[in-house]
């Protein structure tokens, strides 16, 4: 089974999903503005974190059944799925599978369209330079991923990430790529998904063709957007305010100082 831990006082389970070199402490900076509401679900997704391998591609679709098991052993009837950048993509693959245990579907910095062929093209070609050349690969991309204009104030984080990108094992980063590189777009799921959808994004993501996303997002009364002054990183950049959101959307629980 994924590899898990459990956090916050709050009645509402939330299960929480990082992203690609990722693991389940991303969430330490929203973690105390969402303890009091959530009972939290960080869930270390396969090749990432402590959770093994289960196979040389884990499609979306794949992590999506092992993020299951984990919500079935728990004995989750129903909860509140986020999921951050590839989290968000195995999100949406479970939600096309799974959506009657879901009472929402949080968007974090991720997209529901498919990837166009430059970016797959772009991916394919990693596949060599993470084989061959990994640490190279984490510290020229990570900076890339927080927003240009803070890079100064958000130097901290951006060690962090290249530190937690640097501990996750080559072969999860290898079957992970591979799987997003299968992944297809999941329109559907945002057309047919009874429940509430939120998606945060940001202005100054580089990871996510932000703009185009948002305009393609369906007419429906049950999808919330914001978009935030950041890049692809709001769990670190922007975590208070990404917290409030999730508490005023979810559980209409926004703290009085701040108002968007």
């Amino acid at each position: 089974m994924l590899n898990y831990e459990i956090s916050g006082k709050g009645k509402e389970p939330l299960v929480l999903l990082h992203g690609f070199m990722e693991n389940n402490t991303i969430w330490s900076d929203m973690e105390k503005y969402l303890a009091d509401n959530f009972s939290l679900i960080k869930i270390d997704l396969p090749g990432h974190g402590k959770s093994g391998m289960y196979g040389e591609i884990h499609t979306m679709e794949l992590m999506a059944g092992e993020v299951q098991k984990v919500t079935t052993h728990l004995n989750l009837p129903q909860f509140h799925l986020l999921g951050h950048s590839m989290g968000g993509y195995t999100s949406l693959a479970f939600a096309g599978q799974f959506a009657d245990s879901l009472k929402s579907l949080t968007l974090f910095f991720s997209s529901f369209l498919p990837d166009d062929e430059e970016k797959k093209e772009q991916r394919r070609k990693s596949f060599r330079i993470i084989k061959e050349a990994y640490p190279n690969y984490v510290k020229a991309g990570i900076p890339n991923l927080f927003n240009a204009n803070e890079k100064d104030i958000l130097e901290g984080k951006i060690e962090l990430a290249k530190e937690i990108a640097l501990s996750t094992d080559t072969d999860g980063v290898l079957a992970a790529v591979k799987g997003m590189t299968e992944r297809t777009g999941k329109e559907s799921v945002m057309q047919n998904f009874e429940g509430k959808i939120l998606v945060i994004a940001g202005k100054h993501d580089n990871a996510v063709k932000t703009d185009l996303m948002l305009k393609q997002l369906p007419d429906r009364t049950n999808i919330k957007s914001y978009l935030l002054d950041c890049g692809h990183n709001g769990q670190w950049e922007k975590p208070e305010i990404c917290a409030a959101i999730v508490n005023t959307e979810l559980l209409h629980n926004l703290p009085k100082h701040l108002i968007f």
